[in-house]
């Protein structure tokens, strides 16, 4: 009798997901133990239809190789980087599946050395072994297989912009806002991002009432998109003479980076005036109106910018970030509805909800979204990366979940 492991089990479960014909489908033998430690032809793990959409999309994967050759997509730098973005995508799916399909071979080859060893009880136990050690990679790598199928976010691969707000607290809040930008820049850095600010509003005391990044590189959204929400600090403030211990809170939005193809936007709903930026620059920001305030009616969303010192560039830095509020504002949305039809915990990624709290006491970083906690000192060096990681990996398993309870 062919005996499935748990593995191979849940893996047929998500690809009758993605096959509603699975049920149809009779087992092609390859590699499965029976109870009493016999090596058998059993059924394998990866059906027919998985390995033709794999086998798919190897087939574009080399055909996109071969284009980057093409003379005429050379002399197109737009069309390469394309290309180049497309064959990226399906890049670690690919060596994934020819790392699959080797392994597979090896135990066949197992497989057939124990056949042939007849009487020969060492060489049966030197198959058996190798074909144990083959088992355990192969699984693993259908885990990963899963995982690298799973529907993406369409936006983790733009770059966005980050937006921070101190909340309640006061000047607190506004130096913790402060902080949390020094995190940030120390993460990005880290990563090789190119990060610029595009507007801000310094506190009285120190750190910021507002400030707003502009942070391009790979992959970007994907890693940052865990940070959007409300940040809580508790501490004795540096303007406490009492000793006494506050909590000050700073929202931060990840706004993906969008243009006018995303998002459409109707001139009559834009209200536009000009002012005076005062402050440093010269008598031009002084006595001409470069800065820029701009009102989305429908909405009331306001965005003034300052940081430039002509009025053309201050709106369109200002119409870029109205868009790519407009456009996070339809992200957000979307996003709650799908958390909300496959039940996560992971958290909706809103600006309103609570993901962390930081406590200088007990030196520990609390995120809310896993129930764990991270070495303060860590987070305070820019090293968020196993915060991003954990909360990507519950993702993940939060939608394998989903997709195994369709099934059933």
């Amino acid at each position: 009798m062919k005996v499935m492991t748990a593995s191979v089990t849940h893996l047929l479960a998500f690809l009758s997901v993605l096959f509603p014909f699975l049920h149809a489908w009779s087992p092609t033998p390859i590699a499965l133990r029976c109870k009493d430690s016999r090596p058998t032809s059993l059924a394998m793990a990866m059906d027919e239809p998985m390995i033709n959409r794999l086998s798919g999309i190897k087939r574009s994967y080399t055909a996109l190789t071969e284009r980057l050759a093409d003379p005429d997509v050379l002399a197109d730098s737009n069309l390469l980087m394309k290309i180049m973005s497309d064959r990226s995508k399906s890049e670690e799916v690919v060596e994934t599946f020819d790392e699959y399909t080797r392994l597979a071979e090896e135990f066949e080859g197992a497989e057939e050395l124990f056949q042939e060893a007849a009487d020969d009880v060492d060489m049966k136990e030197m198959a058996r072994t190798e074909m144990k050690e083959i088992e355990v990679q192969m699984n693993e790598l259908e885990d990963k297989i899963q995982v690298l199928l799973l529907p993406v976010d369409p936006n983790d691969d733009r770059n966005v912009m980050l937006e921070i707000r101190a909340g309640t607290g006061g000047s607190e809040a506004n130096i913790f806002a402060g902080d949390l930008l020094d995190v940030y820049r120390k993460f990005m850095t880290s990563q090789g991002w190119k990060v610029s600010i595009m507007d801000s509003s310094a506190g009285d005391d120190g750190g910021y009432k507002q400030v707003t990044l502009d942070v391009k590189g790979d992959m970007v959204y994907s890693k940052m998109k865990w940070e959007a929400g409300v940040h809580r600090v508790q501490r004795v403030p540096a303007t406490e003479s009492q000793g006494r211990v506050h909590t000050s809170t700073a929202t931060v939005a990840i706004m993906p980076e969008c243009d006018e193809v995303d998002v459409k936007l109707d001139p009559k709903d834009i209200v536009l005036t000009t002012m005076r930026s005062g402050g440093a620059g010269g008598q031009n920001v002084n006595k001409v109106e470069t800065a820029v305030d701009l009102i989305h009616k429908p909405t009331g969303i306001r965005v003034k910018c300052t940081q430039e010192r002509s009025q053309m560039k201050n709106r369109d830095l200002a119409m870029k970030i109205l868009m790519s509020k407009l456009f996070d504002i339809e992200n957000e949305k979307r996003d709650m509805e799908e958390r909300e039809r496959r039940g996560s915990q992971i958290g909706t990624g809103g600006r309103s909800e609570k993901i962390r709290t930081y406590n200088w006491k007990d030196s520990r970083c609390s995120d809310h979204r896993l129930g764990q906690n991270f070495p303060l000192s860590g987070f305070l060096n820019g090293d968020i990366g196993s915060i991003i990681d954990a909360c990507t990996a519950k993702d993940q398993e939060e939608k394998l979940k989903a997709l195994s309870e369709e099934s059933i």
